[in-house]
């Protein structure tokens, strides 16, 4: 049976005892680690919208829409951050080949973010293409709360993530690009639209 357990830092790694890659570089650290980043406490997005995430990467541009109905502060919480320019230039640090790519760590290490938390709102399916926050393991968190900016994009489904990660979105268009992510490529910006 393939179980998975949490590394410090946000990372979700295999317990095959397959460490967390980290990878080379300081991100964006003028907008991602010198600014004071405030975690939003209350929802401000619209449930009866949909909000769609263009993440632009070196490798092409990826959409998912966000789930603002039943993770409103989760969308809240990316849309907040990419509106400030949080993402711009930081790297996919890590790469799973079948399993997930991760990024939104300003640090490039698997153990940055913007110094919060945000509550878990668990509920959604991991299918090929989700987009869900990262998080430390049960043992020190044990509310499940979500990484507060690194998130990853399934590159196949994981049942066995269901019930255990936020799932706050789902890739409708680019899955082709997300497939091509490496470790150390850019995302460029993201942007938040709602429609």
């Amino acid at each position: 049976m393939v179980m998975i357990a949490l590394a410090a830092g946000c990372n979700i790694v295999y317990a095959q005892n397959k460490a967390p890659q980290g990878a080379p570089g300081k991100g964006n650290a003028m907008s991602s680690e010198t600014k004071k980043w405030v975690e939003p406490t209350k929802s401000n997005v619209d449930p009866a919208k949909k909000y769609v995430a263009i993440i632009k990467t070196s490798k092409g541009t990826v959409e998912c829409e966000l789930f603002a109905k039943d993770a409103p502060l989760s969308v809240t919480n990316f849309k907040y951050l990419a509106d400030n320019g949080f993402y711009n230039g930081l790297t996919f640090h890590r790469v799973e080949p079948g399993f997930v790519i991760q990024g939104g760590d300003p640090t490039a290490t698997g153990s940055g973010g913007p110094g919060y938390t945000i509550p878990a709102e668990i509920g959604h399916k991991h299918l090929k293409g989700a987009l869900a926050w990262a998080r430390t393991g049960d043992a020190v968190n044990p509310e499940r709360r979500s990484s507060g900016s690194q998130f990853y994009i399934t590159l196949a489904a994981t049942p066995f993530l269901d019930g255990a990660y936020t799932v706050f979105g789902q890739t409708i268009k680019g899955m082709d690009v997300v497939e091509k992510i490496q470790r150390g490529d850019k995302i460029e910006s993201i942007t938040v639209k709602a429609e």
